[in-house]
């Protein structure tokens, strides 16, 4: 079984969420938001491949594995059955599935964390993703808990 972690940014400061990673051993973060922005200082794409560049860590951006926007707004709204079956039919999609091919290549190579926003996996559309990863390989999935001292 190959490892692979998940990882939430949503009540992590950039030192918890870098410790997290580095105590993980991750070498490889893979960025699986449609929209790599963010209102959290240091975790827009470009800050966050700056930061983890620093730790040792290589970014990738793979956008297709994101919530497409009517899936986004179905989490907002508290609507995570919802934003779950738009994601799977998104999971679907030709460019959807060519990026889980290359995710599941990366993780046979490298250890691998996925991140999203949310800071409970539960309720994460990067569950799904790792869920629909282990269908093509055999995976241990470990969900990161970055927590501030």
């Amino acid at each position: 079984m190959r490892p692979i972690a998940t990882i939430g940014y949503q009540a992590a400061t950039m030192p918890s969420f870098l410790r997290s990673l580095g105590d993980a051993k991750i070498d490889l973060l893979v960025d699986i938001r449609a929209v790599a922005s963010s209102r959290r200082p240091g975790f827009s794409k470009t800050a966050l491949a700056a930061n983890l560049r620093e730790a040792g860590i290589e970014y990738l951006h793979l956008r297709s594995l994101g919530t497409p926007a009517e899936g986004r707004a179905a989490a907002r709204a508290g609507k995570h059955e919802v934003m779950r079956q738009i994601f799977l039919e998104h999971m679907d999609t030709p460019a959807a599935r060519a990026e889980l091919a290359s995710l599941a290549e990366l993780v046979e190579a490298r250890r691998v964390c996925v991140l999203c926003f949310e800071a409970d996996p539960a309720q994460c559309h990067r569950s799904i993703v790792v869920s629909e990863l282990g269908k093509l390989l055999p995976v241990r999935v470990q969900h990161l808990m970055p927590e501030d001292e």
